[in-house]
């Protein structure tokens, strides 16, 4: 996350890319987590690995309110607690087998995950959605540096011409999440060249960060 924008809240994911029933890693600055939506729905965000043998739970299936872990099926529930070890089915899992959860919140077609204790709300995007989001291999400063501007209190980048906004999640290591906003008007055509715009601003932020050596 933008240290000095979002706050403790980090844009993780969009809506769209986690449907439910489904698990998925996300890298955060802090490390990988398992973010996964239940059969109803629910959104769950978790370390993402089972306390058994290490498995990524990322990796692991979705069954109703539950998510199982792929190597031996170990299952969680959305407050993180072991619910059931097939190996031994009439055993109850004791309260110490369990994964430490975070703060997840979905809000204008973004997931927001959050460290340690839920800060305040997540920022708005008044008027705006996600489009897509697009993996940069640079720093948040090498995409401001060819944005040509900063992203405000609220985390979002405005580029120089603001024809493109951006919400940024620092991964660490100069790897930057980087999710594309519109207008919740915006035609088909601009949708397209919004797209192609934050395309070119990723190449030129990789460019920028190889060139500095630095973001």
């Amino acid at each position: 996350m933008h240290p000095q924008t979002t706050g403790r809240w980090t844009p993780a994911a969009l809506s769209a890319d986690l449907t439910a029933g489904t698990a998925m890693p996300v890298n955060l600055a802090a490390g990988t987590i398992a973010l996964w939506r239940s059969a109803s729905g629910r959104l769950s965000a978790s370390d993402d690995r089972c306390p058994h043998r290490g498995m990524r739970l990322s990796h692991g299936f979705v069954r109703g309110e539950k998510l199982s872990c792929i190597y031996h099926g170990w299952s969680y529930g959305q407050d993180g607690q072991c619910l059931r070890i097939p190996a031994h089915p009439d055993l109850t899992p004791p309260k110490t087998i369990r994964v430490e959860t975070y703060p997840v919140v979905e809000q204008d077609g973004v997931i927001w995950v959050a460290d340690g204790n839920e800060p305040d709300a997540p920022p708005r995007l008044e008027g705006f959605t996600p489009l897509r989001s697009l993996n940069v291999h640079a720093g948040i400063a090498a995409i401001e540096r060819a944005a040509g501007a900063k992203a405000d209190a609220d985390g979002i980048l405005k580029s120089a011409g603001e024809t493109l906004r951006l919400l940024l999640s620092d991964h660490g290591n100069d790897e930057t999440l980087m999710h594309v906003l519109v207008s919740r008007e915006a035609t088909p055509a601009e949708r397209i060249a919004a797209s192609r715009e934050a395309e070119a601003l990723r190449r030129k932020a990789e460019a920028a960060g190889i060139e500095g050596g630095k973001s």
